[in-house]
């Protein structure tokens, strides 16, 4: 809970379900930062945070390595652990936020008999194989295989962040032939924090002395699912067309291999800025820049993908420019034309997506509006997140 995902994509949610009546005890395993230096500290401020919003909170040391051993010993201390917490907090329901807590889940739900939501945040064995981390057919990859079709076997509501991965999972096996509560409840975000602030964009851009230029923002980690080198190609594509057009990176790793792709595409840094911020500062940033740019690997584990950074993006009023093939993010620019989408990563779709941000960012109040716009309809973290899981644990609990 002390990690970014913790605080934006598991805490909101559960201090706004709180507000309408459930009871939360959350029990989360966390790294060693926690356990050292002032990370105790911490812990205790947030546990006690929490507890002011009737969410009681434990935490467990996680255990990266070995990987099968450490993840063994990491589900059997959860299995013990949250067993004392359905006991003395007369728990009614059980809420696995993805496979590993899954495990746990099914022990707790064949002992006592409670109600178990899988939250699939996403395909976990396939993504390791399309990360080339795991074989197919390898042993991580089976166990957790065998995890998921259990899961999904004995789960009494499922999420998904997409649409588009919902057809496919109800054939496989677990799910196939039966009907169960489900909800998609994408990546939303919290609209209050992520939204278009003009004196903001002023300090900002002055601080960085972008003035009257084309500011293209990305957000976000560097290499892995993230394909910085093509994006570093399409920016070089922008300035053959804007002169003036800046490349923000915020990021708080691999700076010198940023340096180097733009130094090898002969993009100066007079085009281009380096930041590591703090979370609570992203926004400001955003309202600085012009256009979201997000290029993400395109593989079948992406089907399930919802990528947190489109919705802050359109929080703040930024149009997209993305790849096709990364969960429903497609129909973001087909159906809402917040943006433009990439096909096929080549010359001639960086040509066209140019094109088309000429025509977007010549509006810039409109496009904002129609993007802030999108992102009320589809990733409010209140009106669409909070309110499809209080659907869900109704519906589950009434089953």
């Amino acid at each position: 809970m002390l990690d970014p995902l913790g605080q934006t994509q598991v805490l909101p949610y559960l201090r706004a379900l709180s507000s309408k009546g459930a009871s939360f005890t959350l029990l989360s395993f966390e790294r060693p930062q926690a356990f050292e230096a002032d990370g105790p500290a911490k812990c205790e401020i947030l546990r006690r945070q929490l507890a002011e919003q009737n969410i009681e909170w434990h935490w467990l040391r996680y255990h990266q390595k070995p990987s099968i051993p450490a993840t063994f010993y990491d589900v059997l201390r959860g299995i013990q652990y949250a067993g004392r917490l359905v006991r003395t907090n007369r728990i009614e329901m059980v809420h696995a936020r993805s496979h590993i807590p899954a495990a746990i889940a099914l022990v707790l739900k064949k002992r006592f008999g409670i109600k178990m939501i899988f939250d699939i945040r996403g395909l976990m064995a396939e993504e390791y194989v399309d990360a080339n981390h795991w074989k197919q057919g390898g042993l991580p990859f089976r166990l957790t295989k065998t995890v998921e079709r259990r899961a999904l076997a004995s789960a009494d509501g499922v999420v998904t962040l997409t649409e588009k991965i919902w057809p496919i999972l109800q054939n496989w096996e677990g799910l196939r032939g039966r009907s169960v509560v489900h909800e998609v409840i994408p990546c939303c975000t919290d609209l209050e924090l992520f939204n278009y602030n003009e004196p903001d964009r002023r300090r900002r851009r002055e601080e960085l002395g972008l003035r009257d230029r084309l500011v293209v923002v990305y957000c976000g980690s560097i290499d892995g699912w993230y394909l910085t080198e093509e994006m570093a190609d399409f920016f070089a594509h922008v300035l053959k067309k804007k002169p003036k057009a800046h490349l923000l990176w915020l990021t708080p790793v691999k700076h010198a291999r940023v340096e180097a792709l733009m130094e090898h595409r002969a993009i100066s840094r007079h085009h281009y800025t380096i930041r590591s911020v703090a979370p609570q500062e992203v926004p400001s940033y955003l309202s600085a820049s012009d256009v979201g740019l997000a290029f993400i690997r395109s593989c079948f584990s992406k089907l399930a993908s919802s990528p947190t950074k489109n919705a802050e993006y359109l929080a703040c009023g930024l149009p997209l420019v993305i790849n096709a093939g990364v969960g429903d993010s497609d129909s973001l620019i087909r159906d809402w034309k917040v943006g433009a989408l990439v096909e096929n990563l080549s010359e001639a779709d960086y040509e066209k997506a140019v094109g088309t941000l000429d025509a977007l960012t010549a509006e810039p109040s409109t496009v904002r509006a129609q993007a802030r716009s999108v992102a009320e309809k589809f990733f409010d973290v209140r009106r669409v997140g909070v309110e499809r899981y209080e659907r869900l644990y109704r519906r589950v609990l009434n089953n």
